[in-house]
């Protein structure tokens, strides 16, 4: 299509079919689902009233991911970085638990696969992009400083030649793989908690089994059989509260205490940030049914469950993942609307 001879329907077309990998990209970059979806809506209005001025020297994509680094650039310029409770407190034992809400800005947020990832044919690029969007390697991503951060993404994740990234910034190559080289030695300094999440593309049959383990257990708030699918230094988190805890006893604990609210509840699969996960619904005693709770996203790994994070922000999050925002009393199995 020749620069300027797009209709406003062809170009519109040509736009949206960089929405979800541009969301990907600016996801990474920014480490929130809504600022990711407000800085690709920014990025395709300008690309829509300038694509005059869009002379064709790169290709669309490249101008768009160019205006798109601008938008998340600008974005950063404050310097907000998004954690995990863990990054921000030291685990804290049963005892002492208490919840403590921060602000919303705080968290590093969930997002849909579907979302973020768009639909590729090569198995290794498809692991690649999944494990690019997990809550460690996000939460990693949160340290480097902005630019280093977009290099990163788009050298190691995207794979775009330095000389590519450099036009991109306006740089040099030369400081292209200087910025690459110090984001790599941050990202090395210290293992995260997470990072070994080791998760099949379909689920292997194991991991399936304990999935199905997991919500039985779940489902009928059986302690026991829980711990046996824990790891003894599994992590619980729980943003927007910074608590976190570290350990299955601790964990189990908090659930028959603090959270017993929660016995009784049911999970219906969702798939978040490369990993499989729920969306919690606990009952509603004054209704009845049951009532949004939490978007739960596991880590496993080693045949166990070592991550188990509850996004407890329901009327933000289950509109995000198009969840059904109650379920009825007599639901057993419900499809989700998206």
């Amino acid at each position: 299509m020749g620069n300027g001879t797009a209709t406003a329907t062809g170009l519109d077309e040509q736009l949206e079919g960089y929405r979800v990998e541009l969301t990907g990209y600016c996801y990474r970059m920014l480490g929130s689902s809504f600022e990711a979806e407000d800085a690709v809506q920014d990025t395709l209005v300008r690309a829509w009233r300038s694509h005059d001025r869009f002379e064709g020297r790169s290709s669309l994509r490249s101008w768009l991911y160019r205006i798109a680094t601008n938008v998340c650039l600008d974005m950063l310029t404050a310097g907000s970085k998004r954690a995990r409770p863990m990054d921000l407190t030291e685990s804290t034992p049963l005892a002492r638990a208490a919840l403590s809400p921060r602000p919303d800005h705080t968290w590093l947020e969930p997002m849909p696969d579907a979302r973020v990832l768009p639909a590729v044919e090569d198995p290794a690029e498809a692991a690649v992009a999944k494990e690019s969007v997990r809550l460690a390697f996000m939460a990693a991503l949160q340290r480097l400083p902005p630019r280093q951060r977009a290099v990163l993404i788009l050298r190691e994740v995207l794979v775009w030649r330095a000389s590519e990234v450099a036009e991109l910034l306006g740089t040099s190559v030369a400081s292209v793989n200087s910025a690459l080289q110090r984001a790599r030695a941050t990202l090395a300094e210290r293992s995260d908690r997470g990072a070994d999440a080791a998760v099949s593309d379909p689920l292997d049959e194991e991991q399936q089994r304990l999935l199905e383990r997991y919500v039985k257990a779940f489902e009928g708030y059986d302690m026991t059989a829980l711990t046996a699918l824990l790891h003894e230094d599994a992590v619980m988190t729980m943003p927007p509260f910074d608590l976190w805890l570290t350990g299955s006893a601790d964990i189990t604990g908090f659930m028959t205490t603090l959270g017993t609210a929660c016995a009784g509840s049911r999970l219906l699969p969702v798939r978040a940030n490369g990993l499989p996960g729920f969306a919690q619904y606990k009952p509603d005693p004054d209704e009845g049914g049951f009532t949004p709770w939490a978007v739960q996203v596991l880590e496993i790994s080693g045949g166990r469950i070592t991550g188990f994070h509850c996004f407890l922000d329901t009327r933000r999050w289950f509109p995000l993942f198009g969840l059904p925002l109650r379920l009825d009393g007599e639901t057993d199995q419900v499809q989700q609307s998206a």
